[in-house]
């Protein structure tokens, strides 16, 4: 944790940066970052290097001389790469293959997600952020000086089926005031694996459009599904006019967390808004680094397979191992974490550094995460699966020692 400001610096400080939390994960990952031996389980990537022909793809570039400034939208050829994917993911966009129109190239998902917060909230407006909730989304509203409003999300058993999340909408539609300016609908989710049902998602945009709010639609784990090929889209609903921003990253599928390269797709008419808040923040994406999001996008489709197998897997063995362990969850149909309580824990940030100094495992707290996530901790599974089972093996071993 840095030194506190003195006042001489205090009073010329802009209050949305004076008001930005530090992040509860990078708190302790910075704890036992060095610790050796320590299995890290905090942050959202596995410790598979991106496959060598997207690094060829970017070196070839850098190779050729592509080292200049480049269109600050994205270069045309990965555009189309990205609108050539998603028709294959999500099928024709109302008759029509998707436009290379509708997609901005960004430096990662969090860039999206900041250009598409700057359009619609500022100083005095208000977004609904249901929770648990990546703590980002919290960050890039305040640094917007606009206010995130916790929606939380209840964890209960409903019709008969097992105990999971479920965002009721009721609880949306007493968080509205008259300065709500959107919504934030993160499926399947970080952190609890929650994700929505097209009933779900139509009960989402009735909303929104009832209330005439922006919904910013962060799918970026809607291919890491343990049934089906895809969550489902607010893509399988929408109508051309509905105001929905959808945020993307190369990071997850294609295991390019370092490289910093994701999308904002939106309406086209908001092309040139978008192409001057990229301008007037990174002024656009490496051509190497976007050569190499387009070999992701083209020749990538077996890595993302096979991921997500091994993915499905190592969900599969840490539920099964934590079963009857007094660590409760509910089983993540999406997304690759297990968001877990354990019983008589009631500080997750103290838990999780006693989880560093005793057990050797690094977790993020779940008071990184918003409201009703304070007594949980995430574990990432997104390892390889010799790794896992041993993680469960500590995190048995640890119970059993702490009574």
């Amino acid at each position: 944790m840095n030194a506190p400001l003195n006042e001489h610096f205090l009073s010329n400080l802009r209050s949305e940066a004076l008001a930005l939390p530090e992040s509860g994960i990078v708190e302790v990952m910075n704890i036992g970052r060095n610790r050796q031996g320590l299995i890290p389980l905090w942050v959202g990537e596995g410790d598979v290097p991106t496959p060598a022909f997207i690094c060829a793809a970017a070196q070839a570039s850098l190779l050729a001389g592509e080292t200049f400034y480049t269109y600050q939208r994205g270069i045309p050829e990965l555009r189309s790469a990205i609108a050539d994917y998603c028709t294959r993911i999500y099928g024709d966009f109302h008759g029509k293959p998707f436009s290379p129109k509708r997609f901005f190239v960004t430096i990662g998902g969090m860039h999206a997600i900041q250009t598409a917060v700057r359009m619609i909230a500022g100083s005095g407006d208000e977004i609904l952020v249901p929770t648990p909730a990546w703590p980002n989304f919290a960050g890039a509203l305040i640094a917007a000086g606009a206010k995130p409003v916790d929606v939380p999300m209840l964890l209960a058993a409903r019709n008969g089926a097992a105990a999971n999340w479920f965002l009721n909408i009721d609880d949306l539609q007493a968080a509205v005031t008259p300065a709500t300016r959107g919504i934030i609908i993160n499926s399947p989710s970080n952190p609890t694996g929650w994700t929505a049902s097209r009933e779900d998602l139509q009960q989402i945009l009735d909303f929104a459009r009832a209330h005439n709010i922006w919904i910013i639609a962060d799918e970026i784990y809607g291919r890491i599904v343990y049934e089906g090929t895809r969550a489902p889209s607010f893509h399988d609903i929408m109508q051309p006019d509905d105001k929905i921003m959808f945020v993307q990253t190369l990071s997850k599928n294609w295991a390019m967390t370092g490289w910093r390269i994701g999308w904002l797709e939106a309406p086209p008419e908001m092309g040139q808004m978008i192409e001057n808040l990229i301008q007037f923040s990174t002024s656009g994406v490496p051509v190497a680094t976007q050569r190499a999001a387009i070999a992701a996008l083209q020749q990538g489709e077996a890595f993302v397979e096979a991921q997500i197998a091994k993915l499905r897997g190592n969900r599969d063995l840490i539920c099964e191992a934590l079963n009857g362990s007094g660590v409760h969850f509910a089983k993540p149909a999406g997304a690759f974490y297990l968001f877990c309580r354990i019983d008589g824990a009631e500080d997750t940030r103290k838990l999780a550094v006693e989880l560093i100094e005793q057990a050797n495992l690094g977790v993020a707290p779940g008071s990184a995460f918003g409201t009703g996530a304070e007594a949980y901790i995430r574990i990432c599974f997104a390892r390889k699966p010799e790794d896992m089972i041993e993680v469960a093996r500590r995190l048995r071993h640890w119970l059993a020692q702490r009574g």
